[in-house]
């Protein structure tokens, strides 16, 4: 997946944190991936996602090439944010699209 990224230690901390998302697992944040895997290891992981350089579209179009085969869609969506944040009374959350709700009612409009 990671063979257009040009550094060896990023490619070994893209399959690292590749493996992290695709083990089960129900939170898929940083901390528990790394827990979960034999040689994850957390900043390693926190400095790959948060500070590498890297394009990610060739990874992306790789990952395309591999899943379109196997899975058949008819068609993609892309959406950044599936999930909702929770709670109104966390520091620095405030209201923000999820297009998990997008096209529900809000409580203004009902």
């Amino acid at each position: 997946m990671f063979s257009s990224v040009p550094r060896k230690d990023q490619r070994a901390k893209g399959d690292c944190y590749l493996r992290g998302l695709m083990l089960d697992g129900r939170r898929k944040s940083i901390q528990p991936m790394a827990e979960r895997l034999p040689d994850g290891n957390e900043q390693n992981l926190q400095q790959f996602v948060n500070q590498s350089t890297w394009d990610p579209v060739p990874v992306r179009r790789r990952i395309a090439e591999r899943m379109v085969p196997r899975i058949g869609p008819d068609a993609w969506a892309v959406d950044d944010v599936s999930f909702p944040k929770d709670g109104k009374m966390s520091v620095a959350v405030e209201h923000q699209y999820c297009g998990r709700w997008a096209n529900r009612p809000t409580a203004r409009s009902r």
